[in-house]
């Protein structure tokens, strides 16, 4: 299961208007499009019960997707509870009314497709790519476990054990893994944002079985759900389908949204980490950034362009070809709908120290709020933007029926409005250099500045 943040971009959808009667019972939000979608939506509806349904065919390959976004992440969290998010990401394979533990990959990949689930900082997906003559099968499954969950003392510890394991594996025993865990409860002030999506231990461990249930009866209801699914279909025939699965599970209380107000920081930040695990120091040095689809968050996209993708950008040919001062260096926006942090990552080369490689990383942040960027390379920073969304290889491609089923659901999960990722991608496009230097200046300050160093713990390698 994936638990870490996916860059993606995100979303908003128009709400059902007509309650309509009948034995399935369901609402039509009716979309009429001015012009063409990125991903065209055939059907837009809502049950009863709440779950938001876009649907999108596609008849290039007989293949079809579905994903459901839960409106759940570790910033619905409570102090004491946290990692429960991801926990069940875990736990929503463990079996349900009709489907024993394991069995959910079984049907899936027996039927020639694969699936998969990650938790985020704001939500989880869960998501099924299949032959499109075997949606039904992911339908059914989805639907199983929305409904009838087994949520049992053996398997919880079981879950909690593999959780366990791990945090073991992905964050503690991997260089640098402790420190960017580190990062994140240092540049956020406010705990539900600071808190890391795996969870404490003591919080989990000290849980109770009524405790986990009642996080289930909360988050995991078809109204704090958006399932999309993209691919080879008639659209018709897959709405009947899922009213028949979906439409007589019961509704639940709206949660409460989450408090994610983040504080200006005025004062820089600084914490020394040391890892048994690493060969070479590094450090973080990170700033607060602005939440999804906020004025600012174009350019600063652009920008994360600019300074790290690939090795003509900035950062990797002065820090890595020029100065010489860096085995590696890497910039990433983490993007939320709450406030995010803009980070550089830097492995500091044997014969330099951090000094020198902040140096020259604040020289070229300098640059970005001093020196126009020049209408090439502009243009080149847009072009990977839009290389994300179109290139095959992309996680998030348009090419891919996932793809697309990930974005629709998220975007509508978010913001309402599966048509705002093609207002996104307009507004990336419209990102001007003057935009480039006023986002440096503002974001990029010093009293704004959070830095992790991490050192080799030499003594503790032993």
């Amino acid at each position: 299961m994936k638990s870490k943040t996916i860059k993606s971009m995100f979303l908003m959808a128009g709400i059902c208007a007509n309650l309509l009667s009948g034995t399935a019972g369901y609402c039509l939000a009716e979309t009429t499009a001015k012009k063409a979608s990125l991903i065209p939506v055939t059907k837009d509806f809502k049950l009863k019960n709440g779950l938001r349904v876009l649907l999108s065919e596609d008849h290039t390959v007989p293949v079809a997707a579905v994903v459901i976004v839960y409106d759940v992440g570790a910033r619905n969290e409570e102090k004491g509870h946290s990692g429960f998010a991801h926990l069940f990401e875990h736990m929503m394979f463990e079996g349900s009314e009709n489907v024993a533990k394991t069995e959910y990959f079984k049907y899936i990949e027996s039927a020639g497709g694969s699936l998969n689930a990650s938790t985020h900082s704001d939500f989880t997906n869960y998501f099924e790519k299949l032959p499109s003559n075997q949606v039904e099968l992911a339908l059914w499954l989805e639907s199983d476990r929305m409904r009838s969950l087994k949520i049992t003392p053996e398997n919880f510890q079981n879950q909690l054990e593999t959780v366990k394991e791990e945090k073991r594996l992905r964050v503690d025993n991997q260089p640098y893994g402790p420190a960017s865990v580190k990062l994140d409860e240092l540049i956020f002030d406010n705990w539900t944002n600071a808190h890391p999506i795996i969870g404490s231990f003591a919080d989990l461990e000290a849980s109770t079985i009524q405790d986990v249930k009642k996080f289930f009866g909360i988050y995991y209801a078809p109204n704090n759900a958006v399932m999309s699914i993209v691919g080879d279909f008639d659209a018709n025939e897959m709405q009947k389908l899922v009213e028949k699965y979906f439409s007589s599970i019961p509704s639940a209380d709206s949660p409460s949204k989450p408090n994610v107000v983040e504080p200006r920081q005025t004062k820089e930040k600084y914490l020394k980490v040391l890892d048994q695990h690493a060969k070479a120091p590094a450090f973080w040095v990170a700033w607060k950034a602005p939440a999804k689809r906020e004025s600012d968050y174009y350019a600063l996209g652009i920008i994360e362009k600019l300074l790290s993708a690939g090795d003509s950008s900035r950062l990797y040919q002065r820090m890595v070809k020029g100065d010489q001062n860096s085995l590696r260096v890497d910039a990433g926006y983490d993007e939320r709908r709450g406030p995010g942090a803009f980070e550089v990552f830097a492995i500091v080369k044997p014969d330099s120290t951090p000094e020198k490689v902040r140096t020259s990383l604040f020289d070229e942040i300098e640059k970005l709020k001093t020196t126009p960027v020049s209408a090439q390379e502009l243009e080149k920073a847009k072009n990977q933007v839009l290389r994300d969304l179109f290139s095959s290889a992309s996680h998030i491609s348009l090419q891919r029926s996932l793809g697309k089923a990930e974005l629709l659901a998220e975007y509508v999960s978010f913001f309402g409005n599966p048509a705002l990722l093609d207002k996104d991608i307009e507004a990336y496009q419209n990102v001007k250099v003057t935009d480039i230097q006023r986002v440096a200046q503002t974001i990029f300050n010093k009293a704004g500045t959070t830095t992790v160093d991490v050192f080799p713990d030499e003594k503790d390698s032993k």
